[in-house]
């Protein structure tokens, strides 16, 4: 760029200024610039726009002739211009001919002066703020026809009224023919088709990235995408080609150069989230949250304040733009300022070079554009323009960025997964060799001190003196006698649940065979009455899942002989072609209450289960529960 721009500044001392004509030579299909022939003026806005009174400044000498082949740029002068030229047709036919504008303008009106008349006379105005569509030439342009016979000459006046604050004026006199056929190849000849393409191909990328981790930086990316990319469709009218009347008014109402305000704040965000400003530097992050929102009110207050201001107070509008540019240039110096800070650190600096190397792309090209923007310069290397480009190479990059971003992010949710189930598997491991440790002791104790104190009890009371003493009356007789039942019920029960508290270990027995002769063991005392169906082809099993089956089988039975008051217990061990599958069904009261299900019990079973990845359900109502466990094999 420095290259071109010290070439450029040499061409142009070496060769004279060109010579400006008096009248402009129309020809067919394309005359001379229009730059050679014509003269501007400018005036307030508070003056009324008279055609006759900018001829009254022309003969006054106060017009001035524009840059020679280039656009007329007068940056942030907020005034109403004028644009006097004569006009012939060289041809030997009658001509259309098309006077367009080709940037946005509040107000626009042709006036003609032919030869042998008196005054001016109005051909034709417009304004930018309706679609093409609505325009009197339905062209992304302000266009303005007139009509020369052969050989006739008129003068004409351009009166252009813009109040954004950014006089850049590309203007061109063509016939209708050659206008047309440039509009309808235009998007393909200046590369918008494949750029705006490739503009929202990396918008909804980042789009389909977020839907995968809900990362914000995708949503800020492309909140960044779409406010440049609206802000370029404005800049060469390809909005007014492609939108609506409602949402083209409204992107109008906020401004297009707001719309880079809003690109730069949504472009703190990524880089503040990109290089993990947060962590690190909380102050400087809270200075850039700070200007992101100072730039989004100020938006909005440019937005309400701006029709009013354009109407009844050009001091205000002036202000209103003027504070836009020194928002602009905050932004964009707190960027720099961030990323120059985080490149001295030794563990962000990888990350602030990236991120460098892709913002440098973009911003040499917005450089190039707000030096035009503010009148510095006339510089266009490249079409369409420099920040198109600009834009294009960065969203190249940063697209290549935060797709590694995405991988990383993959792998270290990957890595947090894995110790998450490591930490639920030692959970788990330790859950159920708590409940192991809690049955083993309180089965010893109903087995090691209730059950001998109560044989105790009971061969006492089988003693002569007891006796004795019962027999001595038949009420005392019958009393003895239900004490007598009463004690050995205890005493089964006591061992039925220290049993079912602690069932042997399998030992050298298949797994159907150690869960039928646990079902036997509860059957020597009683209710319940326990059936076991087991396949036989379990011995294949995988031990772990041997082992893991047993003690889930001897749990649930557990259950069923200590809380569900149930009479029969099915226990069914199916092998599926890949689980096993447990099912414990009981003719109990079952459990309605969901604080039930979170007991030592079913915390056990459930913390075995999902230690081998398998499933468990339960179904259990008034007529009894129904447990199903699938453990893969």
């Amino acid at each position: 760029m420095g290259i071109q721009l010290a070439l450029g500044q040499s061409v142009k001392a070496a060769s004279p200024a060109g010579e400006v004509r008096d009248t402009l030579l129309l020809k067919d299909p394309k005359g001379p610039h229009i730059s050679e022939a014509y003269r501007y003026y400018t005036e307030p806005f508070t003056t009324s726009p008279d055609p006759e009174q900018a001829e009254a400044q022309w003969r006054a000498g106060k017009f001035r002739p524009g840059p020679w082949h280039k656009t007329l740029n007068l940056g942030l002068l907020h005034e109403r211009v004028w644009m006097r030229l004569t006009v012939r047709n060289t041809e030997a036919q009658r001509l259309r001919y098309f006077w367009s504008i080709f940037n946005f303008t509040d107000s626009a009106a042709l006036y003609c002066r032919r030869q042998g008349e008196a005054c001016f006379t109005q051909l034709a105005t417009s304004t930018s703020w309706v679609p093409a569509s609505e325009r009197p030439i339905q062209a992304r342009s302000l266009s303005f026809p007139f009509t020369l016979e052969p050989g006739e000459t008129a003068t004409l006046f351009l009166r252009i009224d813009l109040h954004a604050g950014a006089l850049y004026l590309p203007t061109y006199i063509e016939t209708a023919e050659h206008f047309l056929a440039w509009e309808m190849t235009f998007p393909f000849e200046r590369h918008w088709v494949w750029l705006l393409g490739f503009y929202m191909s990396s918008a909804l990328f980042s789009l389909v990235l977020f839907t995968f981790l809900r990362d914000r930086i995708y949503l800020w990316y492309v909140a960044y995408v779409a406010c440049v990319s609206i802000f370029l469709m404005m800049e060469d009218g390809l909005d007014a080609l492609l939108l609506p009347r409602s949402p083209y008014q409204l992107i109008w109402a906020v401004g297009q150069f707001n719309f880079m305000v809003l690109a730069a704040a949504a472009g703190i965000r990524v880089m503040q989230l990109f290089v993990r400003l947060r962590n690190d530097w909380p102050g400087l992050y809270r200075v850039g949250n700070w200007l992101t929102g100072l730039a989004v009110v100020f938006v909005v207050i440019y937005a309400a304040l701006f029709p009013w201001a354009a109407r009844h107070h050009f001091a205000l509008l002036q202000i209103l733009n003027t504070t836009r540019e020194l928002v602009l240039l905050c932004l964009f110096g707190y960027s720099w300022i961030t990323l120059l800070t985080v490149a001295r650190s030794k563990h962000r600096r990888q990350l602030a070079a990236y991120y460098i190397l892709t913002y440098l792309l973009f911003f040499i090209g917005f450089a190039i554009f707000w030096s035009n923007h503010l009148g510095l310069s006339s510089f266009n290397p490249i079409y369409p323009n420099p920040l198109a480009w600009g834009l294009f190479f960065e969203l190249l990059v940063l697209s290549a960025l935060l797709t590694g971003r995405f991988r990383h992010t993959l792998r270290q949710i990957a890595r947090l997964r894995e110790r998450q189930l490591r930490q639920r598997n030692a959970l788990g491991a330790r859950l159920i060799a708590a409940q192991e440790e809690e049955r083993t002791q309180l089965a010893r104790e109903l087995h090691d001190a209730l059950g001998p104190n109560l044989a105790a009890l009971h061969l006492a009371w089988q003693g002569p003196a007891v006796q004795k003493a019962i027999t001595s009356s038949p009420e005392a007789a019958a009393a003895g006698r239900q004490t007598e039942l009463l004690l050995r019920h205890l005493r089964d029960e006591v061992r039925t649940y220290s049993h079912a508290l602690l069932p042997a270990e399998r030992g050298q027995d298949s797994l159907a065979e150690s869960v039928a002769s646990l079902g036997e063991l509860l059957n020597l005392y009683g209710n319940p009455k326990v059936q076991v169906h087991c396949d036989d082809d379990l011995d294949h099993l995988p031990p772990v899942v041997q082992q893991a089956a047993y003690r889930i089988v001897a749990e649930l039975l557990n259950n069923a002989v200590r809380h569900a008051r149930a009479t029969e217990v099915e226990v069914h061990l199916q092998r599926q072609p890949t689980v096993l599958e447990i099912r414990v069904e009981d003719n109990g009261r079952g459990f309605t209450q969901p604080t039930q299900q979170t007991g030592i019990g079913l915390r056990g079973v459930r913390a075995r289960t999902e230690y081998l990845h398998g499933q468990m359900t339960i179904d259990s109502s008034p007529q009894g529960t129904r447990i199903v466990v699938l453990l893969p094999c």
